[in-house]
């Protein structure tokens, strides 16, 4: 199993000061990740999520932690296809790809936001073929090797154009698709991506039911699953400061209820009782807590602990571990600590 990071890129606390000081702990913490050995370190995008994530260009973030690392892949985690013209997406992937020599990872997805479709002015209701079209578009700039493309629809155009720099990876870098739900999951089996999920949502053994139709859906259209990967990302900590992290985990969880879904947001494709929301809002910090840890939606725990997650996880059928060490403001020193003792201890 690979072990990677993931961030969300919080700020908790409304200063100037101590949101440009959460931008150098993270890029200080990936220059850390990437001596301990992870394998990628995934930065989110998300707008108007204030306290939440303050990732709103995650592509330049990486593109200066590129400049300050040697082996770490940098994880677009993911770009919001439909929020700008795929010449643009491409353009700025392959130019972190030149920069990195390689190392980027091209997640992508369609947002999960009906306030950022309307910033952005695209139709919330039509986001699937949005990003559909997107994608197919920008890979088919990459495949084009640096030769006029051309495309026409109702959402963009690209009229015979040729779009440089290309990306150091032939043809294109990794392509991922992330999802919450088993309708997203098919999706990208369908065309064989790889998948990034999280258990935040439904909790591991739904997620674990949906991994294996996701690997039945690629068996069915021509792609060998064992060749495709699966990541989950998870707040995790492990270390003696559980009350601390317990603490950073509960207020990242109810500043996604208040942001990302409120507590009247049911959707059956993705939870029934363990919506994320319920849990936050529905329950003492405590009891919400067991509950999330016991279904593995956040690690907060022991070593051994750790390592019993990490196999369940694995039994889940993820092929990649994506860490969110650093969540809910947790200081600094409290999240160094952990990555150490996650890949020397968990991990050895």
């Amino acid at each position: 199993m690979r072990i990677s990071l993931g961030y969300e890129l919080e700020v908790r606390g409304r200063t100037r000061e101590v949101e440009q000081q959460a931008f150098r702990n993270v890029i200080d913490q990936v220059v850390l990740g990437d001596h301990l050995g992870f394998d990628t370190a995934w930065f989110v995008e998300h707008h108007f999520t204030r306290g939440f994530s303050h990732s709103s260009a995650p592509d330049l973030v990486l593109a200066a932690i590129s400049q300050r690392t040697e082996r770490i892949h940098l994880g677009l985690g993911v770009v919001l296809l439909p929020f700008q013209s795929p010449i643009r997406t491409a353009e700025r992937v392959a130019t972190l790809d030149v920069l990195s020599g390689g190392r980027v990872e091209f997640g992508t997805g369609r947002g999960a936001s009906p306030l950022e479709y309307q910033a952005f002015q695209k139709p919330f209701e039509k986001s699937r073929q949005i990003w559909e079209d997107s994608l197919e578009a920008t890979l088919a700039i990459w495949a084009a090797d640096g030769e006029p493309v051309s495309r026409s629809n109702e959402f963009f155009e690209i009229p015979d154009v040729s779009v440089y720099p290309r990306p150091v990876q032939e043809p294109y870098p990794r392509v991922w698709v992330a999802s919450t739900s088993l309708e997203g999951y098919l999706a990208a089996a369908k065309h064989g991506y790889n998948l990034l999920g999280m258990t935040m949502l439904k909790g591991i053994d739904d997620v674990a039911t949906d991994i294996a139709k996701y690997r039945e859906c690629l068996a069915d259209h021509g792609f060998d699953p064992d060749s495709r990967r699966v990541a989950l990302m998870i707040p995790w900590y492990v270390g003696a400061a559980r009350e601390e992290a317990a603490d950073a985990v509960l207020w990242y969880i109810r500043r996604q209820v208040n942001l990302v879904t409120p507590p009247d947001y049911y959707d059956a494709r993705h939870a029934t009782h363990r919506v994320l929301g319920q849990l936050a809002a529905g329950m003492p910090p405590e009891e919400a807590m067991a509950t999330l840890r016991e279904h593995l939606m956040v690690v907060v725990d022991d070593v051994e602990g750790s390592r019993k997650a990490v196999s369940r996880i694995a039994e889940a059928g993820a092929t990649d571990l994506i860490l969110q060490c650093q969540v809910g403001g947790l200081a600094h020193d409290l999240v160094t600590e952990s990555m150490r003792t996650f890949m020397t201890e968990v991990m050895r």
